[in-house]
């Protein structure tokens, strides 16, 4: 699992999480049963949101169906999504990674140094951008912005002289395009200026968030990363994500939605406590600290571990993953979390849930 948008059932009411993971259960195997298990592995947090976007727009709720025991929900079955979204969502994951992939063989980083992976890598991702562009087609989505995408982000970061917005289009273009064809897929056409509104803010706001968190990492490593390759401080980036944090509130408040709760809780309440915990984290780390993870030791190890990681959804994470010590729940500004004694809920409606999404079932407040 990765992304920027990591909520857990602390900071989303019952209801709201359940509909979340409805849509993750149903992302992960609507790739299982359409490209393989292997593709799984590409089962990410964001892309889900297309999915969330997509339900919200249509009069009814999106299709359910019944699915096994997993890790992620205890070893208990659930009703998931089953919808042309969440397989919209599949393709876009595919297509993306498989440009991600293909980046990561041309720079040789890590393990893709190594002739033997690199040419594994090559063939997964040719396989994977296939899987998504054919899967894309029979949903009536061009694939292209997003292939077109992930070149123009190689060619920028081998440009010198660019700002940091610069180097930020080609994500936001792919997210826009993305979300864009929800309206598409829900019958809601007025709705399409809005949503690549929405997706260009989104865009921006992942790839920065993403810089800001391998900030430390790349810079002991002397890896590329956009905030030092523009001369970029914590300062201004968080000032770009405050204003991407802004412009998207407001095009999600232009958008025609049957079901609002969870988009909100989203790409508003949510995506804001990813900014804070990015830049908190960020500023507390040190090179020290970011040395005493122990490196990716690579071959059968690393690949047993990132095997048991996917198949329990994340819930394992091995010592030298980035994410291993970030909890759900680790964050500073915890409101709702009732280990954090931090409720911030001023009015509870249905279910314990305020309007922009947090959970006060069970938490300090007076509600």
């Amino acid at each position: 699992m990765f992304g920027i948008v990591r909520p857990c059932r602390h900071v989303l009411c019952g209801g709201l999480f359940k509909q979340w993971l409805a849509h993750l259960c149903g992302l992960c195997l609507a790739l299982r049963d359409e490209h393989g298990h292997a593709s799984r592995l590409v089962t990410n947090y964001d892309g889900l949101l297309v999915s969330v976007l997509t339900e919200a727009q249509t009069p009814d709720a999106a299709p359910r169906r019944r699915a096994g025991a997993c890790a992620l929900r205890g070893f208990k079955g659930a009703d998931v999504v089953e919808a042309q979204g969440v397989r919209l969502a599949a393709s876009v994951s595919l297509v993306l990674a498989a440009g991600k992939m293909r980046d990561h063989v041309a720079d040789g980083d890590g393990v893709y140094g190594r002739r033997l992976v690199a040419a594994a890598a090559e063939r997964v991702a040719a396989r994977w951008s296939l899987a998504g562009s054919r899967t894309a087609g029979t949903l009536g989505f061009d694939p292209g912005p997003l292939t077109a995408a992930v070149e123009e982000q190689t060619r920028l970061e081998r440009t010198p002289g660019l700002t940091l917005l610069e180097l930020t289009a080609p994500t936001e273009a792919a997210v826009a395009a993305a979300f864009a064809h929800t309206a598409v897929l829900a019958g809601k056409p007025h709705n399409t200026q809005a949503l690549e509104e929405a997706g260009r803010f989104f865009g921006r706001l992942a790839h920065l968030l993403d810089a800001v968190e391998d900030l430390p990492r790349d810079r002991a490593s002397g890896a590329y990363n956009p905030l030092t390759a523009t001369a970029t401080d914590l300062v201004t980036a968080r000032r770009h994500c405050d204003d991407a944090l802004l412009g998207l509130g407001l095009a999600v408040d232009e958008l025609d939605l049957e079901r609002r709760g969870l988009v909100r809780a989203l790409l508003v309440k949510e995506l804001g406590h990813s900014v804070t915990r990015a830049f908190s984290e960020a500023e507390q780390e040190s090179p020290e600290r970011t040395r005493q993870r122990p490196p990716d030791p690579g071959g059968l190890l690393s690949l047993a571990c990132t095997t048991l990681s996917c198949c329990t959804c994340g819930l394992y994470r091995p010592e030298w993953d980035e994410e291993h010590e970030r909890g759900c729940c680790s964050r500073l500004d915890c409101s709702g979390c009732e280990a954090c004694g931090n409720c911030d809920c001023s009015c509870c409606g249905e279910d314990g849930c305020c309007g922009d999404g947090c959970c006060c079932d069970g938490c300090s407040c007076d509600c």
